[in-house]
């Protein structure tokens, strides 16, 4: 993973002791409510339904080991013992102390850690695939081109105040979207062009929230010296454009639409060759300085037959193999996904302790690095098969061993109205009854892979417009209703689900999705997936069964 070299190390002290000071002002009372809300938001801190909340960024959702155990300390010494995995890769503290902040952020300083630009309208996280570099179906190792990306995006003043907010995704896999880049402001998919070189194919205008739509392609084949060029060209017609007169129309898929995607694309060609060949163009011993951060571990030869013996006799470890893992670019090697999604707990919340064992697990079993999931799972990327027994009794008995990724109870879901002053309705309660419902795991199998997602508000958090099953809470005369879409996607293309028609009240949502889920075992062909069978019959069945 990148390490910081002297001068991003001194940078982020001086931002801390900057942002000490301005906390000190504020509770002096020599700043006033409106004068710190900027300051506090480019530093990640909200103010929440109850308390603040801290949004701590985590680069492409890699972490490693002491990064972990410093995330323990802190929620334990400052929080409430436990913290929450967001939809992109980052860390959430729901419960810390206005006061405390200045003094959390020096904590993460140690650790090459920080929460600057995880809120406001600037550039935000730079997500991928939470498999990226070990992933055998990728082109290349698209984490270097992110933090190429983030080194370029933070701090930058000409896009510390853009219209709204804005989300930068890079993809290498040809054949998917597992980092769902055609739902992000900019989507960045890794290509090799005739002769084998690489770019890149840029998209922009997507997004989820109020008005959720998938990007256009911009950009057919940018060469990777002059990718950082193309981004700012994306964004100086954006901050030039862009609607700041009213937030719902300010984000850069609005403006794509509105003008189309050909007058963007001239647009954005038109500053492109301005800035083409200028201070911004990379150069190999740049990406070679990078790239050197991201050199593969010490892979060892592995013999499988223990690991193959223990699938034939194990069922329980058999069902957690299949279900949990996925195939690596290394023989020998799998990568696992802690699933932190066992009934009855919020979904993607981690206490403290639990974060100290998963970097146990993380030096014993993976090279000392975890990755967080879009799904709100953590990652452990580099296990050899011959330990994959070990870590899956080690994982049992955490809680972290449920076979349900990518099934029924592998729910995506937002705090909600639990937590958030944004929420329409509350969302872990509805996970939690619909986890209970569907709580016998030969049944959630047989259904084969869904994605249920839940939001508290338009703002999607829990990025439900691309659930198979999409829930949506809104507000209705001060009383929470549930919406619901389906046929969203975000696997090989990013698809943005149907609204199946009028909202439902809380007690009765768990049952609309068994409707549902009923009426999809009844018309699937044989191994045919959810998505596949709503694709081929559409919505009217479904409509028909819930509607009645």
């Amino acid at each position: 993973m990148y390490v910081y070299q002297e001068y991003d190390q001194q940078l982020l002290e001086e931002r801390v002791a900057q942002y000490r000071d301005q906390t000190r002002r504020y509770l002096a009372g020599e700043l006033s409510e409106d004068e710190f809300l900027a300051l506090r938001l480019q530093n990640g801190l909200y103010i929440q339904r109850y308390a603040p909340m801290l949004r701590i960024s985590v680069p492409y959702g890699l972490l490693a080991s002491r990064q972990l155990r410093r995330l323990a300390h802190i929620v334990r010494t400052y929080d409430k013992g436990f913290c929450h995995v967001s939809t992109r890769q980052n860390i959430q503290l729901n419960w810390p102390a206005v006061e405390e902040v200045p003094d959390i952020l020096a904590e993460l300083a140690d650790v090459q850690m920080h929460a600057i630009q995880t809120s406001g309208n600037c550039i935000r996280n730079i997500t991928t695939d939470e498999y990226a570099g070990v992933n055998p179906r990728e082109i290349e190792d698209p984490r270097p081109w992110c933090e190429i990306i983030r080194q370029w995006s933070t701090f930058n003043p000409e896009f510390a105040y853009l219209p709204r907010k804005f989300k930068i995704a890079v993809n290498a896999v040809a054949d998917a979207d597992p980092a769902l880049i055609g739902v992000h402001d900019i989507g960045v998919q890794l290509v090799h062009g005739a002769n084998g070189e690489t770019g890149f194919q840029v998209w922009a205008g997507g997004g989820l929230g109020r008005t959720p739509m998938t990007g256009a392609v911009i950009g057919e084949f940018v060469p990777w010296q002059h990718l950082l060029a193309y981004l700012e060209a994306i964004l100086r017609v954006y901050n030039k454009y862009g609607n700041r007169d009213n937030k719902y129309k300010a984000r850069i898929k609005i403006l794509v639409k509105a003008l189309g995607a050909d007058k963007y694309r001239e647009l954005v060609e038109a500053e492109f060759a301005e800035l083409k060949d200028g201070p911004m163009t990379l150069t190999a011993e740049e990406v070679d300085r990078v790239k050197a951060c991201f050199t593969d571990p010490d892979y060892r030869t592995v013999d499988t037959a223990e690991v193959d013996a223990k699938l034939a006799s194990d069922k329980a470890f058999s069902r957690w193999y299949h279900t949990n893992t996925r195939a690596h670019k290394q023989a020998g090697y799998r990568a696992v996904t802690l699933t932190l999604k066992k009934t009855g707990r919020v979904p993607g919340d981690i206490t403290d302790e639990e974060l100290e064992a998963v970097a146990d697990l993380a030096d014993q079993f993976s090279f000392g690095e975890l990755r967080n999931s879009h799904q709100q799972n953590m990652v452990l990327s580099d296990v050899p098969a011959d330990q994959l027994y070990a870590l899956w009794q080690q994982l049992d008995a955490l809680g972290f061993a449920t076979p349900n990724l990518g099934l029924l109870t592998d729910i995506v879901c937002c705090p909600g109205g639990d937590l958030c002053a944004l929420a329409n309705a509350k969302s872990i309660p509805v996970a939690e009854s619909i986890q209970r419902r569907f709580d016998d795991m030969d049944y959630v199998h047989d259904l084969g892979a869904l994605d249920l997602n839940i939001s508290g508000c338009m703002n999607a958090c829990g990025h439900h417009h691309i659930g198979h099953i999409g829930i949506l809470g809104v507000d209705k005369k001060g009383k929470e209703f549930y919406q619901v879409t389906l046929g969203g996607r975000g696997d090989k293309v990013s698809l943005v689900g149907e609204k199946m028609g009028p909202s439902f009240e809380a007690d009765e949502i768990t049952d609309v999705v068994e409707k549902i889920i009923h009426l999809y075992v009844e018309k699937r062909l044989e191994n045919e997936p959810f998505i596949d069978t709503y694709e081929r019959i559409g919505m009217a069945p479904f409509k028909e069964r819930v509607y009645g």
